[in-house]
C-alpha cells in the first residue's frame, strides 16, 4: 500500500469513527463529544499503522499498548476498537448503561483496553510502568499514551515525565491533545500551560509538534520519533475540539454534553456527505 493510500485509509477510519462517537453518545444521552472528536485522528493513526496488537490475541504479553489517560474521550477509543474488530459494533447500545460493556471511561474489562483510566493524571504513570517493565523483560514493546492539556494541570503528569526521562523510556510515545480547552474553559485562562514544548524538553524529553487532526503530520512526527533513542518522546498534537462537525468545533458546550437528536442527525449527515472537511 502506498503512503497516500494508507493515509486515505486512516482518514476514512477516523471519519467512520466520528460517526460511531456521535451514535453512541446520543444513545446514552451523555458523554464527551468534543474531546472524543479532537483525538480520534490520533487513535486511528496509532491503531492503523503503529500499534502491534492482534484483536484475536489481545492479551499477548509482548504486545504494544495504548493508554487513553484522558479517559473521558473513551467514545473515540471504543469507535476505533470497533473498527479494528476488538469489540462488536452493537456494543455501543450499552455505552454508559448498567450491564453494558462500554463504561463511561475505559475499563480493562473491555477487549483491547490496556488501562482503566478516567481519574486524570494517572494514565501517564501507568504507561511509564508498562514501558519500564517491557525494557526490564527485554520485550520489543512500545507504549503509546494520550494525555490532555487540561489534564496537564495534574502534578502527577510532571512526576511521571521526570520518571520517564530518568529511566530513558525511549519506547514510550506520548501525545498531548492540545485543543486549548478544558472543562472550565480555555486552558490558558484556567491554568496556563505554555510554553508547553519547552517545558517537556526541559524535563528531558524529545518533542515534536504536529496538527493532531492531520494524519500525514502525525505519521511524519511518529516516524521521526522512532528514529530517536535514549529519551521518551512527546508529540504536541494541536487539535480542534469537536473536529469534523462544524457546529461542535471549538464549542465548549459539547465538552461534556450530548447533542440533541436533531444535532446528532445533522452531525451524521455532515460526516457522511461532501460537506465533511478534514
Amino acid at each position: 500500500m502506498s503512503a497516500i493510500d494508507e493515509s486515505v485509509k486512516i482518514r476514512n477510519i477516523a471519519r467512520e469513527g466520528r460517526k460511531l462517537v456521535i451514535e453512541m453518545i446520543i444513545k446514552a444521552g451523555s458523554g464527551h463529544p468534543g474531546p472524543s472528536l479532537s483525538v480520534i485522528d490520533i487513535i486511528a493513526t496509532v491503531y492503523s499503522k503503529y500499534l502491534r496488537v492482534d484483536p484475536h490475541n489481545a492479551k499477548l504479553i509482548t504486545r504494544d499498548r495504548f493508554v487513553l489517560s484522558k479517559g473521558h474521550a473513551a467514545p473515540a477509543l471504543y469507535a476505533i476498537l470497533i473498527l479494528k474488530n476488538f469489540i462488536e459494533r452493537d456494543s455501543i447500545n450499552g455505552f454508559r448503561k448498567i450491564g453494558g460493556n462500554l463504561q463511561g471511561h475505559p475499563s480493562i474489562k473491555t477487549s483491547g483496553v490496556d488501562c482503566s483510566s478516567g481519574s486524570l493524571g494517572l494514565g501517564l504513570s501507568t504507561a511509564c510502568g508498562m514501558a519500564l517493565s517491557a525494557k526490564l523483560k527485554k520485550f520489543d514493546t512500545n507504549v503509546y499514551c494520550l494525555i490532555g492539556d487540561g489534564e496537564s494541570n495534574e502534578g502527577q503528569i510532571w512526576e511521571a515525565a521526570l520518571f520517564a526521562a530518568q529511566y530513558k523510556l525511549d519506547n514510550l510515545y506520548v501525545f498531548l491533545d492540545r485543543n486549548m480547552y478544558q472543562y472550565e474553559g480555555k486552558t490558558e485562562e484556567v491554568f496556563k500551560l505554555e510554553p508547553v514544548t519547552e517545558k517537556w524538553k526541559a524535563f528531558g524529553w524529545d518533542v515534536w509538534e504536529a496538527n493532531g487532526n492531520n494524519v500525514d503530520e502525525l505519521i511524519s512526527s511518529i516516524d521521526a520519533a522512532q528514529k530517536k533513542t535514549d529519551k521518551p518522546k512527546l508529540i504536541v498534537a494541536h487539535t480542534l475540539k469537536g473536529k469534523g462537525v462544524s457546529f461542535m468545533e471549538g464549542n465548549q458546550r459539547f465538552h461534556a454534553k450530548a447533542p440533541t437528536i436533531e444535532e446528532a442527525k445533522a452531525a451524521i449527515v455532515e460526516l457522511s456527505d461532501g460537506n465533511y472537511h478534514e
